[in-house]
């Protein structure tokens, strides 16, 4: 049997990273594909060798032939295409995050349970041979129990001259706020995943560069089930020198790895004495989670990143970025001039 899969959203992200894992997962078939530039679809459609493209995400999703769904637009998108796909009756693999708020996740959630099919959501990094190793390596104790994570994300201020030419990622409306939605969300996706759900969430979020109504810089801070504590810094404005790296640090020692850059696992004893592990990414860094998702759908195992699981993150990015906006179980988007935090 094979899962046939249709795209909602067929733009660059689907060019290497998702859209070939839906061709190459075994069991699955990548068989249409929607754009609402009727003929950008169809040029995807003839360099990918899909059989079919449409203009209309409603004739993608009532297309017969299609058994299950991957949205690939803007998080601002995301609940109008998943409560569509859930009327249908169709599984469905959103992007991340899976919404703009916790508040949209739960009303995505609670459409495909009614509907009874399965949300996923595209954490990809909890199935990735890099974090997968990681995991094994804390799993197993290889520098004693973990009792403190910090991670921290530096980038450079966008190179853009106005606020009307920042990407996407900097308008809410698209993104449901600044690119801590967009990269934040994978960072503390992973560690949930690694070290178990966050409690005692505690942050703020502030306005560092001024380039942008929304938040580009938060800290935050958490402990987990079994007493570890953990902190974060993302700054996307401040920093000409770029970080990525977090530090996972036991009783014999530390684990080192970053979350987007290219780089080994380092693994570090209490001389600091350093081994370095090499575990580079597959070509489609989409296609490991795919399989798991597709083994689901066949009843032949279990996907690691679902509804639930996303929900979880959602809710740890509102509670540090609830005070810059005012709360978030509305549509914040549209009332930027009442955010308190834009003019901290």
């Amino acid at each position: 049997m094979m899962i046939r899969w249709g795209i909602i959203g067929c733009g660059d992200v689907c060019e290497v990273k998702s859209g070939p894992g839906f061709q190459k997962a075994e069991g699955s078939e990548l068989v249409a594909v929607m754009r609402r530039n009727g003929a950008l679809a169809e040029d995807y459609a003839k360099r990918h060798k899909v059989a079919r493209a449409y203009d209309k995400a409603e004739d993608l999703i009532a297309d017969p032939e299609v058994d299950a769904i991957y949205v690939a637009t803007r998080p601002g998108t995301h609940l109008e295409y998943g409560l569509k796909v859930a009327a249908a009756g169709k599984p469905c693999y959103m992007e991340k995050p899976m919404a703009r708020s916790a508040a949209e996740c739960r009303e995505m959630i609670a459409a495909f349970k009614q509907a009874r099919v399965p949300l996923f959501v595209g954490y990809y990094r909890r199935s990735l041979p890099k974090y997968v190793k990681l995991k094994e390596l804390i799993d197993k104790g290889t520098v004693g129990p973990i009792k403190q994570v910090s991670y921290a994300l530096m980038q450079r201020p966008p190179a853009v001259g106005t606020a009307a030419e920042l990407p996407w990622r900097w308008n809410a409306e698209e993104s449901g706020g600044g690119v801590f939605l967009d990269m934040g969300c994978h960072a503390l996706d992973l560690l949930d995943h690694l070290l178990g759900p966050a409690q005692n969430v505690k942050g703020r979020a502030g306005r560092i560069g001024n380039i942008a109504d929304v938040e580009d810089r938060v800290d935050l801070t958490w402990r987990t089930e079994k007493g570890l504590t953990g902190f974060a810094r993302f700054s996307f404005t401040e920093r000409d020198d770029p970080e990525d790296e977090y530090v996972f640090t036991g009783t014999k020692g530390r684990l080192i790895a970053p979350c987007f850059q290219p780089g080994p696992i380092v693994i570090e004893n209490l001389k600091g004495e350093r081994q370095l592990l090499d575990v580079p990414h597959p070509p489609h860094v989409h296609q490991s989670l795919i399989q798991t998702v597709v083994d689901e759908l066949l009843g032949k195992g279990k996907c690691p990143s679902t509804a639930e699981t996303a929900l979880r993150t959602s809710e740890v990015m509102d509670t540090v970025l609830a005070d810059y906006y005012g709360g978030r179980d509305d549509a914040f988007w549209d009332r930027p001039e009442t955010w308190p935090g834009k003019n901290s």
